[in-house]
């Protein structure tokens, strides 16, 4: 069987974004209804700015899968740009017709200078079209896909906003394993604490008022774990290690936490280590400090990381900067953008670590059908269970 992979292609403009999900067990139930949820509530969320308002993303399934089930090709989504209408002068594949507003003032923060100077463009245009978090809609979708596999197995996962700006609920203040989507969906930052939650809106207007940005952190949650996803053989083969790569690869995230994580590394290890017990037929954790992981693998516990965004980078106020092709001091360009994105991050950070605990499953349990990756997972719980 192929390695569970993807690869996704597309600039922020262009006319449209597209994802090839290549490995997938032939059976798998999936519909485009299945990743519209997903796609909804990553453009959600406050603080976010108006592309917001002109796109409304649809995940076309173009090929792999055949009357509602995949067929053991790749599948191929793409979901189109409606803005792409007001750039098709400036973002034609087509030497004909093609005109260009190159920008040149580089904007802190942002790929702009290091990507300019990478490849050598005089236009920032050809960086901030692909380095743009509009690509995330792909992976978004692509999660989605990995959700369904996963959930056919008793596998959720799901996200919260822990913190945004300087308003943060704490490690132990959320318990995860009471939360429900509704309660979570209930608040407009996508944090379960209502109190907290208010507080974090206001912060957002204030800083919208501004002209400035707010950043914060996440967490996400999987629940329904086998003990024995990932490896301790080889550095990158560890799961924890692959999830913090993964994480780390969406647009702005600055950290990446398991568990406790740093507020976990000023206690003592009596203080920290999960105590194990063996009851009900299986062996336990008495608490989740390590956050689902131990050497590199799932030890049957729900996996619970928090990811830490910066502040966007583009601003209404623009921070001073220099112009590239002038060397020119000049006031930093501005594109339409958000004010926070946590509560949007949050669902990108569900998508990513969904498609990594897929390939991880299925790199542990996988087959060329549902039905013979049912077969392997199956028998593996049955001696877990003796």
């Amino acid at each position: 069987m192929a390695a569970f992979r993807w690869l996704t292609a597309g600039e922020s403009h262009g006319p449209q974004l597209t994802v090839i999900i290549e490995g997938l067990p032939a059976g798998l139930e999936v519909s485009e209804d299945d990743l519209r949820r997903d796609l909804g509530r990553r453009q959600g969320g406050h603080g976010r700015g108006g592309r917001q308002q002109i796109e409304t993303d649809w995940a076309r399934i173009v090929a792999g899968v055949r009357g509602g089930y995949t067929i053991g090709s790749p599948v191929a989504l793409v979901i189109e740009n409606r803005d792409h209408a007001n750039w098709t002068a400036e973002m034609t594949a087509a030497k004909e017709g093609f005109a260009p507003k190159p920008v040149t003032r580089l904007r802190p923060g942002h790929a702009d200078l290091a990507g300019a100077l990478k490849y050598g463009h005089t236009d920032v245009r050809n960086v901030l079209e692909r380095s743009s978090a509009r690509e995330t809609a792909t992976r978004v979708a692509a999660g989605g896909v990995a959700k369904k596999l996963l959930g056919e197995f008793g596998i959720t996962v799901m996200s919260f906003s822990q913190s945004i700006g300087p308003v943060d609920t704490g490690y132990d203040a959320v318990d995860p394993a009471t939360l429900s989507e509704e309660e979570i969906a209930a608040s407009p930052v996508r944090c379960p604490d209502p109190e907290a939650s208010r507080r974090m809106v206001q912060e957002i207007d204030a800083a919208g008022e501004r002209g400035d940005t707010l950043g914060g952190t996440f967490r996400v949650v999987a629940t329904g774990l086998p003990a024995g996803l990932g490896s301790y053989v080889h550095w990158d083969r560890k799961l924890d290690g692959r999830l913090a790569q993964a994480m780390l690869s969406i647009n702005a995230i600055k950290g990446v936490e398991f568990g406790a994580g740093f507020e976990g590394a000023s206690r003592p290890g009596s203080q920290f280590h999960d105590e194990i017990d063996y009851q009900g037929g299986r062996f336990r954790h008495l608490t989740n400090r390590a956050g689902g992981l131990t050497g590199g693998v799932t030890n049957g516990e729900p996996l619970d990381l928090r990811a830490a965004i910066k502040p966007i980078s583009t601003m209404k106020t623009p921070m001073p900067s220099v112009d590239l092709k002038t060397k020119e001091k000049v006031q930093a360009h501005y594109e339409r953008s958000d004010v926070c994105v946590v509560p949007a991050a949050g669902v990108i950070g569900e998508a990513m670590v969904a498609l990594v605990l897929a390939d991880a499953f299925l790199e542990k349990f996988g087959g060329d059908s549902m039905e013979e990756v049912g077969r392997n997972f199956r028998a593996y719980q049955d001696t877990l269970a003796r």
